[in-house]
């Protein structure tokens, strides 16, 4: 982040509690992962994060400025390959393929989703999964060892 310019909003905590928001901020998973980030609010409004290293944003997530303004994560729509099978274990041998090259994965019954790869899609097709192309929010699990606030569940 410049130093030399100030921003105009600093969103420095992450909020336990449900609060209505004042204004949305939606950004691309590579994006939430950042504790630093010079970026602009959905209306406009210049804002840096200043938040604790190692904090990955959530769709639904509440910030809080230094305003006291109630910020919103949205998970913004990105290129990505969703898998689909009626096979269980089809989808855990796709889940444990790509997982085994260390790629995050949004997991739900029936499919998975990771950014969009074309490589990968071959694979993961050659296991039988059906692939299709889509501009999606992307919300990959969290890990065994992620932080404790990432385990909560947010509808996207």
């Amino acid at each position: 982040m410049d130093v030399a310019e100030p921003v105009e909003l600093q969103i420095v905590e992450r909020l336990h509690e449900a609060l209505p928001a004042d204004a949305t901020l939606t950004l691309p998973f590579e994006l939430r992962q950042k504790s630093r980030l010079r970026t602009w609010l959905d209306n406009g409004a210049d804002a840096g994060l200043f938040l604790p290293r190692g904090t990955v944003l959530r769709h639904g997530d509440l910030l809080r400025a230094t305003t006291g303004l109630v910020v919103e994560v949205r998970a913004a729509s990105e290129s990505v390959s969703t898998a689909y099978t009626d096979d269980g274990l089809f989808l855990a041998r796709a889940a444990y393929h790509l997982g085994n090259r260390h790629i995050p994965l949004q997991l739900n019954s029936g499919w998975l989703r990771y950014l969009h790869d074309h490589v990968l899609d071959k694979m993961v097709e050659e296991l039988g999964l059906t692939i299709i192309h889509e501009q999606a929010p992307f919300e990959p699990e969290a890990g065994a060892h992620g932080e404790a606030s990432a385990h909560h569940r947010h509808s996207i």
